[in-house]
């Protein structure tokens, strides 16, 4: 079958970000099947322009991925504005290019950001095949809940559009059990969960080398590590609050590996602080997140204190447990029944930095509890959040959705 994936901020191995889709599109392709993915020139992570020319640019990659970077305004780490005018002229390209794809089975939409899957929606309609809506953060809610979004007719217009997305799936997919019940009084028919996780085999065997130490002059300390983007509702304030309660912990240090809208603001306040147990790492590809992590001695996941995040599955916890590292755990809800039914980690009240420093200094402490944490987590990853199973669960998905349209049709 061939699949038509529309996501904005779709990035490969080798590019900085989340590669949930890139792993699966690959997986798809492995099993003989075709992959084309319409995404935009610019890193989510980074907002910089990927290396790519013309309005629409064309490759197909070693794995058999074809990708189609589509031209539009940079815009990720701008202002609210810019990041809409962003978002509606990648759908309309994308719309467009997507009636220049041949044949397709299958239409594949993600969320968010929401246009994209509008896009998908009505191009499933002019194909006549199958829309398969997958969210991967309950948008505008989130937006709403942190601040990002206030005006009441946007909200208005926004929780609309949402639902009207839900109705014109044929199916919906979650990455979250948090996200079920959301999505379903919203007007989705058929939920389906296909959680984040991580590619255990990526982790295993990682070469003896130390590009997180080296690369910020490093030597025994316990090293605390966030990997992930540097936004408003990740929260990265109560980090630099908890290593200022630190300073006089030489032997503890904190290193935010990514990138994001905040992170220069944060660059600033910690050099104001004078926050020398803190350092910034800038964003790696994914296929190097796992030297950085085995470099590290605990992770940490961290997200705003607001009742919408219980509902949600950080992608970085599962790389953090299947790298065998314990997890700091800011973050109330769902994923903290997955860390504490694995013994992956600690749970940390969100938003409270003296609580953040005392877990960190506990766990420098008690290095053999941490690595025995670590490999508990490795080992509940392997079984039940390992990426290769989750995408055969995915294709299954797709194969019953095409077949129950051909059935229709017959």
């Amino acid at each position: 079958m061939h699949i038509l994936l529309i996501h904005q901020a779709f990035a490969a191995l080798d590019e900085a970000g989340g590669t949930r889709h890139y792993e699966f599109a690959r997986s798809f392709v492995q099993q003989g099947h075709r992959v084309t993915v319409i995404t935009g020139q610019s890193s989510y992570m980074t907002g910089e322009r990927v290396n790519a020319s013309g309005w629409i640019e064309r490759r197909v990659d070693e794995q058999g991925v074809e990708i189609l970077r589509c031209r539009s305004i940079a815009g990720w780490h701008a202002s609210f504005l810019e990041r809409l005018v962003n978002f509606i002229t990648f759908m309309l390209l994308a719309f467009f290019t997507g009636l220049r794809v041949g044949e397709v089975d299958l239409v594949w939409g993600t969320t968010p950001p929401i246009f994209q899957a509008v896009s998908a929606a009505v191009l499933s309609k002019f194909r006549r095949v199958p829309f398969l809506l997958e969210v991967r953060d309950l948008w505008p809610y989130f937006a709403v809940e942190v601040g990002v979004l206030r005006n009441p007719l946007l909200i208005k217009a926004s929780e609309w559009l949402e639902r009207w997305l839900y109705r014109q799936a044929d199916e919906v997919v979650v990455n979250s059990p948090g996200f079920i019940e959301y999505v379903r009084v919203r007007g989705a028919r058929i939920v389906e969960v296909v959680p984040n996780g991580a590619d255990a085999a990526m982790f295993r065997d990682i070469p003896t080398r130390h590009p997180l130490r080296q690369a910020l002059g490093l030597a025994d300390e316990f090293v605390v590590l966030y990997a992930g983007a540097h936004g408003m509702s990740n929260d990265l304030g109560t980090v630099l609050a908890a290593a200022d309660s630190l300073r006089g912990r030489p032997d503890i240090r904190f290193v935010l590996l990514g990138d994001g809208k905040e992170k220069r603001a944060l660059q600033e306040r910690a050099i104001s602080m004078g926050l020398n147990n803190l350092h910034f790492a800038t964003p790696v590809p994914k296929n190097q997140i796992p030297l950085w992590i085995s470099d590290a001695d605990a992770g940490l996941a961290i997200l705003q204190a607001v009742e919408a995040y219980k509902t949600t599955y950080p992608n970085k916890v599962f790389d953090y447990m299947a790298a065998g590292k314990p997890v700091l755990l800011a973050i109330d809800g769902v994923i903290r029944a997955v860390v504490e039914a694995a013994g992956a980690g600690v749970f940390v009240p969100p938003g409270d930095p003296e609580a953040l420093a005392r877990a960190v200094a506990n766990l420098a402490q008690q290095r053999d509890r941490s690595r025995s944490m670590g490999q508990a987590g490795r080992v509940y990853v392997e079984k039940h959040f390992n990426r290769g199973e989750l995408a055969a669960r995915m294709l299954t998905i797709m194969e019953k959705l095409i077949q129950s349209r051909e059935r229709e049709a017959a």
